[in-house]
């Protein structure tokens, strides 16, 4: 027998197709040949986790909080860590802890915060709403109405060894072209700094984020205007005219600044302001190093003048990452 006709003689004991070697069809070896592929199965995409952490720090030479210093007009270094959770991709669950260093008039020398929130989007609008507790360990007391304290500061100021608040917030941004967003946040405190007074802030805030050059630079100028409501005080900080407290000055505070970002650095430098008179300014903040006689006010009747209410320039340099982006 022909070689050929082995073949197909084969290929018909084991149920094999023979037209096409019999033929010497082309066509029919193709066929042949498709039907000895074994197409491999497609593969398995990992759905991507829920699960996101965002952490950074940044050195400062000023901290400043709604217009005021925190650090006596000092360098202060903070970072913060951030589990995050998306229920949704349009839903997240986040919580927090974050640091800041800080010089309080009760020697205070640090703040650490706790908090923790949810951020839905809806369209082009963001909403982020939580809790934040704020913790400044370490204070010692200095004269008021408390025996046990020690007595006033050198300048005759009172403070509290507890300065521990929180605060809930609501935030809401809104991108209406895409390299502008504006926003909109409100914060309450049923006793801001512990004063006994509450406290409630409001402030809109807007930012225009230039093209990214081809080095990979960015840039981008922003600002905030903001407006701090303050009740009234408790016993300890009154005086001869307000024994049972002083009702607090509410203030407005902005703040206007420029930005240079290069992956995950940024380099902010901002100008920031109150017009809070420092009389008023140290009838709030208890400054120990508040001087002079000529700030009376209503509520600040020795006549202490504080700086640490007033215009000051912010240069903060901050690494800010993802546990994503690192993959």
């Amino acid at each position: 027998m022909k070689p050929t006709v082995l073949s197909a003689v084969a290929l018909a004991a084991l149920g094999m197709p023979a037209f096409g070697l019999l033929a010497g069809s082309s066509a029919g070896s193709s066929a042949f040949a498709a039907d000895m592929v074994v197409k491999a199965p497609p593969p398995v995409v990992a759905a991507p986790s829920p699960w996101d952490i965002a952490f950074g720090a940044a050195v400062m030479n000023d901290y400043i909080f709604r217009g005021i210093t925190q650090s006596n007009h000092k360098p202060s270094v903070a970072a913060y860590f951030e589990p995050r959770f998306n229920i949704t991709k349009n839903v997240q669950l986040y919580a927090g802890i974050a640091g800041e260093s800080i010089s309080f008039a009760n020697r205070a020398a640090a703040e650490i915060d706790f908090y923790g929130g949810i951020r839905p989007t809806f369209g082009p609008v963001q909403f982020d709403f939580g809790y934040w507790y704020y913790y400044y360990p370490g204070g010692t007391c200095f004269g008021g109405t408390d025996l046990a304290c020690l007595p006033a500061l050198p300048n005759t100021n009172v403070i509290k060894s507890v300065n521990d608040f929180w605060e809930v917030y609501a935030k809401a941004s809104y991108a209406p072209i895409e390299p502008l967003s504006l926003g909109l946040n409100f914060y309450y405190s049923p006793n801001f700094l512990n004063t006994g007074a509450s406290g409630e802030y409001l402030s809109g805030t807007a930012k225009y984020t230039f093209p990214t050059l081809a080095n990979g630079v960015g840039f981008y100028i922003s600002g905030e205007l903001g407006h701090q409501w303050l009740g009234t005080t408790d016993a300890f900080y009154g005086n001869a005219l307000f024994p049972n407290g002083v009702d607090l000055k509410d203030y407005t505070t902005w703040n206007v600044g420029i930005g240079i970002t290069y992956k995950v650095f940024t380099l902010d430098l901002r100008y920031s302001d109150t017009d809070l008179s420092k009389g008023d300014c140290n009838a709030f903040t208890g400054d120990p190093g508040a001087s002079g006689i000529a700030n009376v006010t209503p509520i600040n009747t020795g006549g202490l003048g504080s700086r640490w209410c007033g215009a000051a320039f912010i240069a903060k340099l901050s690494a800010d990452l993802t546990l994503d982006s690192l993959k």
